[in-house]
């Protein structure tokens, strides 16, 4: 298939093996690449039950055909791997360099399984056979500090995923970064390649070129494009300007940002860590990944500290979440997360549920409360290094409140903490939270467009008639986002119409929007068998049970539980499931799914 380069490179970690993998056209044509090529991959490959920290765990990176291309933000690649936090399938994926550049060292993916005996990172050149080269000298730096240190051993023009200290201790909420500063943040992914033994992935010198089916075609869809992203406000100024935290105030004023652990939806003091503020005090430029002329990041510097950040889920988990609103200290754990690996939501949510069990007086540490500044540092540091509270801040939410018999607690969705958007506030994106594959993540089905920002339609936040059916098409829609691969944030400008005319240009397959909508369908369906069978059911399609029957005290969406098992039961319907939530058997078949 054009745009594609049609082969994966299988990595056997247990034998030092490397081998070119050819991806069937078929597979590629129903899944395309990125999270769905992955999703199928994983699914064919990974025997039921396996801990997902042991050796026969897959770690599945792939690009999808844009990337490499003109198609505006197509820097982004995907990770699929079965999540330490969730027990169930994972997805990821991160933007930055290193999906182009493996793609022009002729790889559409990299398929890692089996385990290292000694620490060891791979190295992928452009026109040379891959190899994989002892790390122990690497082994406990950070993910900074191990950038660095490949850049003098194989040159400063290398692109690298990395592992820190959280991933290599196992630590389940760890990450692997991207370039150091970019992330496959949530899932614990890190602890997926710790298990491995397997500190970091290089690509260098890749020249190959896409081979694009008519370039004179996609060009001229690309230049309407990207007039296109020039005038709508969000990608034209919002997100260049202040970033992603420019949703901050926002959220707030809608009284839907969550503080002190989801107990409540607004505070005033929210204003002092916003977009508006970072792009002020801690701004020193922006950046932005390959291809992508939004340009939404920022590489700040927040006292003695610098680094790339805040993003809008990381200044609420690590601040207003943990009743912190000052903007240095927030910024400097941002980066800790960073240079630690570790995934700055389920930390942040994780050691907010510390400090409610604090404030219940069911545990006794005096770091962990609401409003303390002056230990949050040392608490990243702890998760990381796996000491002391930090053991058991860095197994989850899930797990941390089970210990202490506090369920209630753990603001999460199977295992995956969520994000910052209080359910009661967005019932569509509530029914979302509780659906997800993979498990409380806001971006699978990103109902908050429609419900917040009228995009392309407003719809009232609160109701919950037609929600399951708009729920189901974003649901889709992001899947075959996932697996193009391209940035949520063109979506703001652009559509899937755009989506099919530049794929149809790239392969020279005739793809439309109903055909793109089958491929995400097919590719969710997919995901929900995998968990099904991995024992993921019914009984984890719901909600922490506060939002089910304990209000909002206070701001605009004050007075409002989310009504999840009327939704819950229409969506099954939507989508085709049983009461169950399990896929019909003739709904497979008309997906051409096999699953064993």
């Amino acid at each position: 298939m054009k745009g594609l380069n049609n082969k994966f490179l299988e990595v056997d970690l247990n034998h030092d093996k490397f081998s070119e993998v050819p991806v069937p056209k078929e597979i590629l044509e129903d899944y395309i690449g990125g999270r769905g090529l992955g999703v199928k991959l994983l699914s064919e490959k990974l025997p039921a039950n396996i801990d997902p920290l042991d050796p026969k765990n897959l770690l599945i990176f792939s690009t999808g055909p844009y990337g490499g291309t003109i198609v505006p933000t197509n820097g982004r690649f995907s990770l699929v791997t079965k999540s330490p936090l969730t027990n169930g399938i994972f997805y990821s994926n991160s933007g930055g360099n290193f999906g182009v550049f493996m793609k022009k060292c002729g790889y559409d993916g990299i398929l890692v399984g089996g385990a290292l005996k000694e620490p060891a990172y791979i190295i992928i050149e452009g026109g040379k056979e891959p190899i994989i080269k002892e790390a122990s000298n690497l082994w406990g730096l950070n993910t900074e500090d191990t950038l660095n240190q490949l850049k003098e051993i194989e040159g400063k023009k290398i692109n690298a995923l990395i592992i820190g200290p959280a991933g290599e201790n196992l630590v389940k909420i760890a990450s692997i970064m991207n370039d150091a500063t970019r992330a496959f943040g949530r899932g614990g992914v890190g602890a997926v390649m710790g298990s491995k033994n397997l500190k970091a992935i290089v690509v260098k010198g890749g020249s190959i070129k896409v081979d694009v089916h008519n370039p004179i075609l996609l060009k001229k869809y690309v230049k309407v494009a990207q007039d296109k992203i020039k005038v709508v406000p969000i990608t034209r100024s919002s997100l260049p300007i202040f970033g992603t935290s420019a949703l901050v105030n926002v959220i707030n004023i809608l009284g839907m940002f969550p503080i002190n652990n989801f107990q409540k939806g607004f505070d005033e003091r929210a204003t002092l860590v916003s977009g508006e503020e970072i792009n002020e005090k801690l701004t020193q430029e922006r950046e932005g990944c390959y291809a992508c002329p939004i340009r939404c990041g920022r590489l700040t510097k927040a006292g003695n500290m610098n680094g790339k950040g805040p993003e809008y889920e990381s200044v609420w988990a690590l601040g207003p979440n943990l009743g912190i609103y000052d903007l240095i200290t927030v910024s400097q754990a941002n980066y800790l997360c960073n240079k630690y690996g570790i995934d700055t939501i389920s930390c942040g949510v994780s050691i907010s549920c510390g400090m409610e069990l604090q404030e219940k007086g069911l545990l006794n540490d005096p770091s962990l409360k609401f409003g303390n500044t002056s230990s949050l540092k040392k608490i990243v540091e702890k998760i990381a290094n796996k000491e002391g509270i930090g053991v058991h801040i860095g197994e989850g939410s899930r797990i941390f409140a089970n210990k202490y018999h506090s369920e209630e607690t753990a603001m999460h969705v199977k295992g995956l903490e969520l994000p910052a958007y209080d359910p009661r506030g967005t019932i569509g994106q509530a029914l979302g939270y509780a659906t997800s594959n993979r498990g409380g993540c806001h971006l699978t089905g990103y109902m908050a467009s429609l419900e917040i920002f009228a995009a392309p339609k407003k719809i009232d936040r609160f109701t919950t008639a037609g929600k399951p059916d708009l729920l189901v098409l974003k649901q889709n829609q992001k899947a075959i986002e996932d697996s193009l691969v391209i940035c949520t944030f063109a979506g703001w400008a652009l559509g899937l119409d755009y989506y099919a005319r530049f794929l149809k240009a790239i392969t020279g397959i005739n793809y439309d929007v109903m055909k793109l909508l089958e491929i995400g369908e097919r590719i969710y369906n997919l995901e929900k068998i995998f968990n099904v069978r991995e024992g993921i059911g019914k009984k984890d399609d719901t909600l922490p049970p506060r939002f089910l029957n304990k209000p909002l005290q206070d701001g605009a969406s004050k007075g409002h539980i989310v009504p999840l098992e009327s939704m819950l039961e229409q969506y099954y319907y939507v989508r085709g499931w049983d009461e169950k939530g399990i896929p019909k058997s003739e709904l497979l078949e008309k997906l051409n799914i096999r699953f064993n």
